[in-house]
């Protein structure tokens, strides 16, 4: 006979409600900012014709009146098949609650479950990635494993919001695609860019020919190579840009040096500066413990 305690418990599934759609309020943290109208007539032609096959997830807010409670629901995810749903003149939607105790919880799910389970462009995600960063100041790597992705993933995502907004538009259209806008990400001068940029607009430039563009411009202005970087400079340099979440270079000369942290909003600076504060918080905490802290291998003479 087989002992209870060696049998893995069953994870039963999340039971699934009928919601009234008009019970169902927009996400305010939604990453997706752009609907195609023709695809969404096309989602809710299926949605006519099928049903919704993937229910939406919501999270549960009643509200005290002076008639009882009033209840609704907010949207995690699923926004895209509500707005079919609505087109359709469905009147209920399939839906799972799931029970957040906090808004900051409510919050990081409804970034997350969209990241994971919505068709985000690039510049969405990259987005979501930031905001889940500023609003909880995490370090890249501890956004990286909130929604499952490697580091280098999420770090190569963001940098895509170091580009200019008419760029990040077109990679949001899809009239340029992730790889390429990479690559506009290594030419340096602004104009440059901008000109690439319109070059590639104009001649639909595959991936190759951009490369090989960059490397003859390089070439065409004896650049400098880019001096090798001591191990230890890099490590410094690696721990910043995980703390910080933006471009960080430092500069050795002799005993002093230079530090560049880079940001791009006014935003983006204050969270820089609150990051700083709270490290410089922290720093001073442990220094305290350590130093209340008595030390065993100290003798002492009576």
């Amino acid at each position: 006979m087989l002992n209870n305690q060696f049998i893995p418990e069953q994870r039963l599934p999340d039971p699934i409600f009928h919601i009234e759609t008009d019970k169902i309020k927009p996400n305010p943290y939604q990453p997706r900012k752009n609907f195609d109208e023709e695809a969404l007539k096309e989602l809710a032609n299926s949605i006519r014709e099928f049903g919704i096959l993937h229910p939406l997830v919501v999270t549960k807010i009643e509200t005290p009146t002076e008639f009882g409670t009033s209840v609704e629901y907010q949207l995690i995810s699923g926004e895209r098949r509500l707005m079919a749903a609505k087109l359709a003149g469905l009147e209920r939607v399939p839906a799972i609650i799931k029970k957040s105790p906090t808004e900051r919880e409510r919050l990081e799910m409804a970034i997350i479950e969209n990241i994971q389970r919505e068709n985000l462009n690039p510049i969405e995600i990259a987005r979501a990635y930031a905001k889940l960063q500023d609003l909880f100041s995490l370090t890249q790597r501890e956004v990286a494993v909130r929604v499952g992705k490697s580091r280098e993933a999420v770090t190569n995502s963001m940098r895509l919001l170091n580009l200019p907004s008419e760029i990040q538009d077109a990679v949001s259209l899809g009239k340029i695609n992730e790889s390429q806008a990479r690559l506009l990400l290594m030419v340096d001068d602004i104009k440059e860019q901008q000109d690439l940029f319109n070059n590639i607009m104009m001649n639909n430039l595959s991936v190759r020919e951009i490369r090989s563009r960059i490397h003859l411009r390089k070439a065409q202005t004896n650049e400098p190579q880019t001096p090798q970087i001591d191990p230890e400079t890099e490590r410094i340099e690696e721990q910043l840009r995980e703390l910080l979440g933006t471009k960080v270079k430092l500069q050795k000369e002799g005993q002093g040096g230079k530090l560049t942290i880079n940001f791009y909003s006014n935003e983006e600076l204050l969270s820089i500066i609150d990051k700083l504060a709270k490290e410089k918080e922290s720093a001073k905490q442990t220094k305290e413990e350590i130093l209340e802290t008595p030390d065993p291998n100290k003798e002492f003479l009576m």
